[in-house]
Order: structure tokens, then C-alpha cells, then sequence
């Protein structure tokens, strides 16, 4: 088989929407540190993911970022200020947490509700987030009427709803089954590609990360630190293509990977630290 040709994405915008500066967070009255000396920027309408094993602090720069914890020392900026968690910050957890009692469409309009926004403008959002991720036939639906699939499209829509200038992604698709996941990335790809939103994704999976990001920061564990990041340098429209078969995507695979494996032992250890609940 032929690889695709590839060329690099267009350089996203040269100004930072996330700054952490020299980051560290410690847990347990200061006895145990999670994060240490973390920095790294996000542009604005970049998609960047964290890679790396349990224990390197994933989820709790996740939360930084959000404005929910602090850091004990070090900066974090959304937009150059502390951030506080709003309207601007969307987050998508690993479990869609939809309203049971309400429809599709109430569940993407509730944050709307709750911020105020007019009617009229509330159910022209909501017609085209849902047309957006492929929903509309759906609208009228309740969560238990859905697959799990579609109900993660349905928090990618609700995230989206408030417009949000940072979205933040802690593991969305790990509990999906293998073909709806694959489904599931390529709908992120180009729903992000037409938006632009600012994007920081959790990820266990080496080719979830090469396939969605623009760039991977590659943490280390214990406590939880840069190790390098690197600059993923295929085509901007990935869900045009099987990019598995490009050089590029098999050479950076081959690159996380080892330097994954050297970092937690073995390959049976990395494959206990993916599977979904394990601490992060």
C-alpha cells in the first residue's frame, strides 16, 4: 500500500491561551508531589495532548488549568490571568454525565439556560452544534436512547455550547469500544478544525495522541514533569486519510513509545497503566 502523502498543518496562532510556568502541586499536606516544575504553553487554536504514564499528573494539570486547584508554586495563565473556572473553560470528561431526564437537545442547551442566553439564540446554537456532530435526527432523544458514542458527540456538542476559548478533554473516548473511539476521533478532528478552540487532551493512547494533536507533551511520573514535547507534523485534515501508514505517524510512534516503555519497564506495564480508571 502507497502512504499518504503529508505535509504539515498550518502553524497555529502565535499568541499563548495556556501558560503553566514552572508548575509544581503537592497532595497530602505537602508530603507527596504530583507535579514538578512543569512549563509548557498552548496557542491559541492549538490542539495539544499530555501523554505519558499514571502518575504523571494528567488529570491535576487539567485541573490547574481549570482553575480548580492551585498551584503551590510556579503560574498557570489562561489569556495571561489565573484562571477561574467559567463559561470560557469547557471541560469533557471520560464519562458524557448527561441529564437522564432531559432530551439531547435540553442537555445542550442547559449551560445556555443557566448563563442566561436568549431563546432565539439558544435554539440556533443548539440546531447547529447538532447538525455539527451529526445529531439532529436525534434531538428529541433521551441519553438511555443513545449509544455510547453518541452520547459523548452530544458532551462534545455541550462543550462547545458556551463557545468556549479553552476546551480541556480528560480521557473522553476510553471507555468507548475500539471502532466507535477510532469513529469518535475523527469526528473531534474535524469539528476542532472548523472551531479553532484551544485544546489540552488526556490521553493513555500513543496514536490517539499522534492522530489528534498538533503537538504531545510527554510526561514523566512521580512526580509528574516534561520529558519533551513533540511537533506532530501531519496533514490538517486527518480524518481524509488511514495516516497510520505515513512515515511520519509510524516514526513518532515508534519514538513515544520506547521512550513510554523506558519510563514504566515493560510493555505489560504500560498496557495495565491504559486501561480506563487507573489512576492518573
Amino acid at each position: 500500500m502507497t502512504s499518504p502523502q503529508v505535509a504539515g498543518p498550518p502553524p497555529p496562532a502565535s499568541g499563548p491561551k495556556i501558560e503553566l510556568r514552572h508548575v509544581s502541586r503537592y497532595f497530602k499536606g505537602g508530603t507527596v508531589q504530583a507535579l514538578a516544575d512543569v512549563d509548557f504553553t498552548v496557542r491559541d487554536g492549538e490542539f495539544v495532548s499530555l501523554l505519558g504514564p499514571s502518575g504523571c499528573g494528567k488529570t491535576t494539570l487539567l485541573r490547574l488549568v481549570d482553575g480548580l486547584i492551585a498551584a503551590d508554586e510556579g503560574e498557570v495563565l489562561v489569556d495571561g490571568r489565573p484562571p477561574v473556572p467559567g463559561p470560557e473553560i469547557g471541560f469533557v470528561f471520560q464519562q458524557a454525565r448527561l441529564l437522564p431526564w432531559r432530551t439531547v437537545r435540553g442537555n445542550v442547551e442547559f449551560a445556555m439556560q443557566a448563563c442566561g442566553l436568549a431563546p432565539d439564540e439558544r435554539t440556533a446554537r443548539v440546531g447547529s452544534l447538532l447538525a455539527t456532530v451529526g445529531l439532529q435526527d436525534f434531538a428529541a432523544a433521551h441519553p438511555h436512547e443513545l449509544s455510547g458514542g453518541m452520547q459523548q458527540r452530544v458532551a462534545l456538542a455541550r462543550a462547545f455550547a458556551l463557545e468556549p476559548t479553552v476546551l480541556l478533554m480528560d480521557e473522553p473516548f476510553a471507555a468507548l469500544d475500539a471502532m466507535t473511539r477510532q469513529f469518535m476521533r475523527h469526528e473531534l478532528q474535524r469539528v476542532w478544525s472548523a472551531r479553532r478552540t484551544a485544546v489540552l487532551f488526556v490521553t493513555h493512547d500513543i496514536d490517539e495522541a499522534i492522530f489528534l494533536s498538533q503537538r504531545i507533551v510527554l510526561l514523566q511520573p512521580r512526580p509528574g514533569r516534561v520529558d519533551e514535547i513533540f511537533t506532530v507534523d501531519l496533514p490538517d485534515r486527518r480524518w481524509d486519510a488511514d495516516l497510520r501508514h505515513a512515515p511520519e505517524f509510524s516514526r513518532l510512534h515508534h519514538e513515544l513509545w520506547e521512550r513510554i516503555r523506558d519510563m514504566v519497564g515493560s510493555a505489560s506495564d504500560w498496557a495495565d497503566h491504559q486501561q480506563p480508571g487507573a489512576a492518573r
